[in-house]
């Protein structure tokens, strides 16, 4: 697989087989992926990869929490407050898409709630990564673990698996962190659900719209 087929293959999955996850596989993609560049070679991502028993665990924390409707919190603002324009449509686009794809109607909202906790059991995905740095760190250093994490999935594509980055798991890092040790002067970023994708699964089949190159590249001096 080229790199540019990696890349094209990728997309978050929504979906996976109940099929184990080779932790040599895991082992051999991470080790990899610490290649990729932070500014000052700073590296600074953390990750927990979590399966079978602690993954539960920490499932079954979040699935009661969420079947409580417990409060939701989170260590940043996943979206910015004042998102607006092309940015916001985007974003609100893909989410229609998804549903419309499940078949769940704007106003099914039980449907779109049974989605929403569908996240926290991480899709079906036997393997979660989650990431973590100092509290410390600024923009600079989450763009670092931004590049860390896209290595990682094309590396994962190159292996065969699948994933889904998710910034949901957020809302729930109190659970989390009563579950999983992540030190308290981290942040709790975000999850990666790692698994085999479901090839038939309506929720991995919808098209994914980019903008087209011309509303977010501009070339000069060319």
């Amino acid at each position: 697989m080229t790199v540019a087929e990696a890349v094209v293959s990728r997309r978050s999955i929504r979906a996976f087989l109940d099929r184990p996850v080779d932790v040599a596989m895991l082992r051999r993609v991470l080790e990899t992926a610490q290649r990729a560049p932070s500014g000052g070679n700073v590296q600074p991502w953390n990750a927990v990869v979590l399966t079978g028993e602690p993954l539960a665990r920490m499932q079954a924390a979040i699935a009661a929490a969420v079947a409580a409707r417990s409060e939701r919190s989170t260590e940043y603002d996943i979206y910015p407050k004042a998102l607006d324009g092309a940015y916001e449509d985007r974003r609100v686009d893909v989410g229609e898409k998804m549903y419309e794809a499940l078949g769940i109607a704007r106003d099914d909202k039980r449907g779109r709630f049974a989605q929403f906790a569908h996240n926290f059991q991480a899709f079906g995905a036997p393997v979660v990564l989650l990431v973590h740095t100092p509290r410390y760190m600024g923009p600079p250093q989450w763009s670092d673990i931004g590049m860390w994490l896209q290595t990682v999935m094309l590396l994962l594509r190159e292996e065969g698996l699948d994933s889904c980055p998710q910034e949901s798991w957020a809302m729930y890092s109190r659970q989390i962190r009563e579950t999983v040790a992540i030190p308290e002067d981290h942040v709790f970023f975000c999850g990666l659900a790692i698994g085999h994708r479901d090839p038939a699964a309506p929720v991995n089949l919808f098209a994914v719209p980019r903008a087209p190159l011309s509303e977010v590249v501009r070339f000069e001096g060319f």
